[in-house]
């Protein structure tokens, strides 16, 4: 628990650089009123602007929102994040509510949130250590040794990763291919390549490149991707929602194979009416 004077300190005043906004009054956004000096700002540039404190050039916005479309926008209901919202529609729960759940369920290890900010962190870090004269094949080899994994490379199911060259076209025609992180991304593909490994790179190694070639730090990557994902849950729930209720993908009960406590033996309903007019 904080000590009393840092909650004495705090109560009824907060201190914020975030802004403020009180009835009949401008709108604060950080330093900018909202209605006269950010008006005409693009969802997103208003968003990275919220999370930074930083403004965002127009082709930079493209390429951010480019890789929201392009890596992150898949309406396939089978997908870990979207199974939840469309779940959320075959039982008719509210949209706030499914969207939710499914981007909760996004912070996953394997995929979602925890490679993106782990791939992002290896990178940005993998780079000082270029700088300080480190080698990048030990490098490498320290972070398999250290936590198994090169974040950013291999692809559960295939190897490959089909959003790659799309996202690199985009990058391409905004020109930010080149960057520093972008050729760091493919250098340690190389690596991995030539060596023993055979690990190809994902989608989150080159976002991250893309996004730390921006000064996006680690955190601020995280926040950004946060509703990366809902272009692709939305149609989902939609979708089951205009279904009958109760139909996106049952499972009957014979198909789970339950090794707990036994209870009583399902019935069929004819099955339970014989029984009571007996």
């Amino acid at each position: 628990m904080r000590s009393p004077s840092a909650l004495l300190s705090n109560e009824n005043n907060w201190h914020t650089t975030a802004g403020s906004a009180l009835p009949g009054q401008p709108v604060i956004y950080r330093d900018n009123d909202l209605f006269k000096d950010l008006k005409d700002s693009r969802w997103l540039q208003l968003l990275m602007y919220g999370i930074t404190g930083r403004s965002f050039d127009e082709k930079q916005i493209k390429l951010l929102e480019g890789i929201w479309v392009i890596c992150t926008s898949y309406p396939e209901a089978r997908l870990w994040n979207n199974r939840i919202a469309a779940l959320a529609g075959t039982v008719r729960t509210t949209g706030s509510l499914g969207i939710a759940a499914a981007i909760a369920a996004s912070e996953a290890t394997i995929y979602g949130q925890k490679p993106v900010i782990k791939s992002i962190e290896f990178l940005i870090r993998t780079q000082e250590n270029l700088d300080k004269g480190h080698n990048l094949k030990a490098l490498i080899t320290r972070e398999l040794e250290t936590y198994r994994v090169v974040p950013g490379y291999g692809r559960p199911l295939i190897g490959t990763d089909e959003r790659i060259p799309a996202l690199m076209s985009l990058a391409e025609q905004l020109g930010y291919a080149n960057g520093l992180h972008v050729k760091l991304a493919f250098d340690i593909e190389k690596t991995l390549l030539d060596g023993r490994w055979r690990l190809h790179m994902n989608a989150a190694s080159l976002i991250a490149a893309l996004v730390a070639d921006q000064g996006i730090k680690a955190r601020e990557h995280y926040l950004y991707m946060i509703q990366c994902f809902t272009a692709g849950m939305l149609p989902c729930y939609v979708e089951s929602a205009s279904h009958p209720e109760g139909t996106f993908l049952p499972i009957r009960c014979s198909g789970i194979n339950y090794i707990g406590p036994q209870r009583r033996a399902w019935t069929s309903a004819s099955t339970q009416h014989n029984a009571l007019k007996m």
